[in-house]
């Protein structure tokens, strides 16, 4: 069944469109050979500009990357110079802070020998008082 089927869509296709041979010949425009030179002539003008164009994109590419490397300079050079500043600042606090402790200690030296000697004088003192003073049971 499948095979008469296809059978018969087959010989429908050909008796629908039949097989013919077609004498339609197209018509090729003349060129001549000047047309030829002239469009060979026009391409390579293409090209020469299109050269032309990349060569000045390159040198525009070149600029820029030059450019790019100059700003990058800059930038490390205001960096360096920014953390020269910071880092000189920082030593001068240090130095600040430092002195500061140095005039603290020292005058907690100079309080703590003060101390002692009027302890000593303290004790001095009293042990005069004490010598001085009657025994207790006299008075």
């Amino acid at each position: 069944m499948k095979k008469s089927f296809i059978l018969i869509l087959y010989l429908a296709s050909f008796i629908l469109y039949p097989p013919a041979i077609i004498f339609a010949v197209e018509v090729t425009p003349r060129i001549s050979d000047r047309e030829i030179i002239e469009g060979l002539a026009d391409i390579r003008g293409d090209i020469k500009e299109l050269r032309a164009e990349i060569k000045a994109n390159t040198e525009a590419v070149k600029q820029l990357r030059e450019d790019n490397t100059d700003a990058t300079k800059q930038l490390r050079e205001d960096i360096r110079w920014m953390f020269g500043t910071l880092v000189t600042i920082a030593v001068v606090v240090l130095g600040f802070m430092l002195c500061m402790q140095w005039q603290m200690y020292r005058r907690q030296t100079q309080m703590e020998t003060t101390l002692e000697t009027r302890k000593d004088e303290l004790s001095f003192l009293k042990s005069l008082i004490e010598k001085l003073l009657p025994p207790k049971g006299v008075l």
